[in-house]
């Protein structure tokens, strides 16, 4: 049985957590607002900037003169898992959840035959993923140094991946992160990427004819890679807003059961203290007694 000291020990340590659980809680609560505005008003544009090329793709369709970033090579024989993570723990099960969608995927076309490699974006992606596959990896962005996520750094993303692609070391891209519900809800998402994958277009919007100038292939070419860029930057302030939610729960949940861990070890520390004296007084009165 542990003595009062011990127990006094234990609820000043729990204490101190609950302080910090707590901060962290705010803290997190006030970057979620700012990242879920972002994150939302990049919802229109790339939904639009899909549509029209949605329209554009199909209007292509098979020609032989379609760009390679939507066409893509012909084969499907090597995939890139782009795994987008943050670079921080203490964020409940957002990490893993991300790293078991990667994980599940990779076993699906390891067991298909094809080759996997893996490129992470953020570092906790990255611990998770190197014990099963850290032979699988090719290459790592770090965004440690990032205060906050901006187009310049999908950009750069993007440069590295299109390259890969045009150096023929994959065939198809696939980013994986979580999609912002709310802050107990974040979707871990596939999305692929290379060669562009875009929604059939609506009945109203396929049946509009619209002419180009220029033609369809050389607007497709100068967007695809563009597009690229733009789906990696919301994909960025998905998971940055998904980040900050999980977070935020995460430090909600902490703080609480540090709370009825103060109150267990309190009515122990109470029963064990009345304990004490109740023994001091046997010993006095029986001392007592005996004289």
């Amino acid at each position: 049985m542990p003595s009062l000291k011990d127990l006094k020990n234990r609820i000043e340590s729990v204490k101190s957590t609950r302080k910090i659980t707590k901060a962290m809680q705010m803290v997190a609560a006030a970057k979620l607002r700012r990242a879920q505005e972002a994150a939302e008003m990049s919802r229109p544009y790339t939904e639009r900037f899909n549509a029209v090329m949605s329209n554009l793709a199909a209007s292509v369709g098979g020609s032989d003169s379609a760009p390679r970033l939507l066409s893509g090579t012909g084969s499907d024989k090597v995939q890139l898992l782009i795994v987008m993570t943050s670079e921080r723990g203490l964020c409940g099960g957002f990490n893993a959840n991300i790293a078991k969608k990667a994980k599940t995927h990779a076993k699906k076309l390891l067991a298909e035959g094809k080759e996997v490699k893996i490129l992470t974006v953020g570092k906790k992606g990255r611990d998770q993923l190197k014990r099963e596959y850290s032979k699988h990896f090719v290459g790592h962005v770090d965004l440690t140094e990032v205060k906050r996520v901006g187009y310049a750094d999908a950009q750069g993303i993007a440069k590295d991946i299109l390259a890969r692609f045009d150096a023929g070391e994959f065939d198809v891209a696939t980013i994986f992160y979580a999609k912002f519900e709310n802050v107990v809800s974040q979707i871990p998402t596939a999305q692929q990427i290379i060669p562009a994958d875009f929604e059939e277009p609506e009945a109203d919007e396929a049946s509009t004819l619209f002419d180009y100038e220029p033609d369809e292939e050389a607007i497709l070419a100068d967007l695809l890679p563009r597009g690229v860029a733009t789906q990696i930057f919301s994909a960025l302030l998905e998971n940055g807003a998904s980040e900050q939610g999980a977070r935020m729960s995460a430090m909600d949940n902490a703080t609480r059961n540090a709370g009825e861990m103060i109150e267990d070890l309190t009515i122990e520390y109470n029963r064990s203290r009345q304990a004490v004296i109740t023994n001091e007084l046997i010993e006095i009165i029986s001392g007592a007694e005996a004289l």
